[in-house]
């Protein structure tokens, strides 16, 4: 198992996606949400980020098959607290998991 290639708090690893994510999320999660293959397309993971429970359901299935798909130690409890506690940060350090490619989680010894 590894850990995610970039922190929680790591938004500004990739300025880009982080003003991306901050003035329009829904096009950063229908895009994590497309290549975690939780949803169909881009536009519609977009539109599942804009309806209100359906969202918090979606998030927390693209981040758990994220983790799966990069061999992330994680739970659904810390998903869920990462995705209400600090929203952007975690849309923003999925995107940059899913940019960086298969692999690119940190092992741990």
């Amino acid at each position: 198992m590894g850990d995610w290639a970039h922190g929680l708090l790591g938004c500004f690893d990739d300025f880009g996606t982080c003003i991306i994510a901050w003035f329009v999320p829904c096009v950063t999660f229908g895009q994590n949400a497309e290549a975690a293959g939780t949803a169909s397309s881009c536009l519609i993971g977009g539109i599942f980020f804009l309806i209100p429970l359906l969202n918090i359901i979606c998030w927390i299935q693209t981040r758990g098959a994220i983790r799966e798909q990069h061999g992330i130690e994680g739970s659904l409890v810390s998903d869920l607290l990462a995705i209400c506690c600090c929203s952007l940060c975690a849309l923003v350090q999925e995107a940059q998991q899913v940019k960086a490619g298969p692999g690119a989680g940190v092992s741990r010894a």
